[in-house]
């Protein structure tokens, strides 16, 4: 007798017209308006209370992991570009560099809140959304 739980595990959808599982969306591209590549998403925060998406983390520089820095970027902020097959993020790369960022060595409180408003005081504004 089949488990009932085999149907879970055997077929996996990854992808759907309005949801994508959450290892599709790490290492997808994240370019500027003028199409250049930025970075990719390494992972994302997500709120516990409501279950939304509240940052996506994009690796940025570097080469093979070594040097990279870390930059949260409010998930509202990103708008998915089918022809890219990536995000679009509306800053320029100068804009970038001087956004709130971190590298592995030097990790944010992600539970302090003065750090998410740091965050977010920062892309008021300068998102055209």
């Amino acid at each position: 007798m089949a488990n009932p739980t085999d149907r879970f595990t055997t077929d996996r959808i990854d992808e759907t017209h309005d949801l994508i599982a959450s290892d599709k969306v790490e290492g997808t591209a994240v370019y500027s308006p003028a199409q250049e590549k930025l970075g990719t998403i390494n992972h994302f925060m997500v709120d516990k209370q409501s279950g939304h998406v509240a940052y996506a983390v994009m690796s940025f520089g570097g080469f093979l992991g070594m040097g990279n820095s870390y930059h949260p970027l409010p998930w509202k902020a990103l708008t998915y570009d089918t022809n890219l097959r990536g995000y679009i993020v509306d800053l320029t790369p100068d804009q970038l560099k001087s956004a709130p960022s971190y590298t592995s060595e030097s990790m944010p409180n992600w539970s302090d809140d003065l750090y998410t408003h740091q965050v977010d005081d920062y892309y008021e504004g300068r998102i055209g959304r």
